[in-house]
């Protein structure tokens, strides 16, 4: 019976030196490396028939190479493909997230939060690129309107969230907040809030009023898009 052989990729260990991903960096730059590559350089090692690269093309592959899709991958999609155990994936998951985190300045905390567009792009845009459900958040303010910080209240599924109105509140007396703004996102696509986003933004409004806490608008978010109820007048 003639013997097969099944041939053995080499390894990135095994790659001319010059030509391996942590090399490749150092030598020419990380922005010369594919997205392959430096995701390479995060999981360490492939399979005795896929090296790191070929596994991440493929996981990229799976995702028409957008990185904002590689972005919305769970834990139990990303753990789907051959080679990708937990601790590859949690590094996958840690690198987008903190990729997420980059996008929001260092120096937010020095901006007046003075008008919807700014919220949206300073803390907003980022903080719901590429949510699959529904999430909530306050938006915590000094006397200037300089950020104090942004705090997660509630998150739903594809079309609803609710907001717990005393959270919002008690997270706002603790932390010596003088204004506030709602926060959720919308990732059906429309903007258009519904009767719950109302309701949410009239029982909200009634309550800072009675603890002397300025609500300067409710903002709900989808891609580049936002819409606010102080710039429509419903507020």
């Amino acid at each position: 019976m003639e013997e097969i052989q099944v041939k053995r990729r080499l390894s990135i260990n095994e790659w001319r030196e010059d030509s391996r991903p942590r090399e490749r960096l150092l030598s020419v730059g990380a922005a010369s490396l594919s997205n392959a590559e430096l995701l390479a350089i995060l999981i360490h090692t492939g399979t005795a028939s896929k090296n790191a690269v070929e596994m991440m093309q493929e996981v990229l592959n799976a995702c028409d190479g957008s990185l904002d899709k590689l972005g919305t991958m769970t834990y139990d999609e990303l753990i789907s493909f051959d080679g990708i155990g937990p601790a590859k994936a949690v590094t996958i998951m840690a690198a987008c997230e903190f990729g997420r985190r980059r996008m929001t300045k260092d120096t937010v905390k020095k901006i007046r939060m003075d008008s919807s567009e700014t919220v949206f792009q300073e803390l907003l845009r980022a903080r719901f690129w590429d949510h699959t459900e529904e999430e909530c958040c306050v938006v915590l303010l000094n006397q200037g309107l300089y950020l104090i910080s942004v705090e997660l209240v509630g998150k739903g599924g594809l079309t609803s969230v609710s907001a717990d109105i005393r959270k919002i509140m008690k997270m706002a007396i603790l932390k010596n907040a003088t204004a506030l703004i709602l926060a959720h996102n919308h990732p059906s696509g429309s903007l258009k809030p519904g009767r719950e986003d109302d309701q949410t933004t009239s029982r909200l409004k009634e309550a800072c009023k009675m603890m002397d806490i300025r609500l300067l608008d409710h903002l709900i978010v989808n891609g580049n898009s936002y819409y606010s109820y102080m710039d429509e007048g419903k507020l």
